[in-house]
């Protein structure tokens, strides 16, 4: 192999790494909004897994946080809750910092 294959090679295992990292970073910070959500809505620690699955699953709707915002939101408002969509992506924000944390910490 020459060096430019190496290097290649190298870019491509980061790369693949890097996209790793974001989908599980991404995975966790749903999880997180989910229990936050869940503790909005009084929902029993059964309940709270089962959304906090439904939530992760929302992600795969479409590219972006659009999807999760939306549910968020929608499951919130349904649940009486008086929560907005400044609201929750503020959590989203929140809950993204502390995934990343989350997982650095694990390495």
């Amino acid at each position: 192999m020459t060096t430019f294959d190496d290097r290649e090679h190298a870019f491509e295992a980061k790369f693949a790494h890097d996209e790793e990292m974001a989908f599980r970073i991404t995975a966790r910070r749903n999880r997180l909004l989910g229990q936050w959500a869940a503790a909005k809505m009084g929902l029993t620690p059964a309940e709270t897994d089962a959304y906090c699955k439904a939530v992760v699953q929302a992600e795969f709707e479409e590219a972006g946080d659009e999807d999760v915002v939306r549910k968020l939101v929608g499951d919130l408002i349904a649940a009486g809750g008086d929560t907005d969509e400044a609201a929750v992506r503020k959590a989203l924000d929140e809950q993204m910092i502390e995934a990343r944390r989350q997982l650095l910490e694990l390495k």
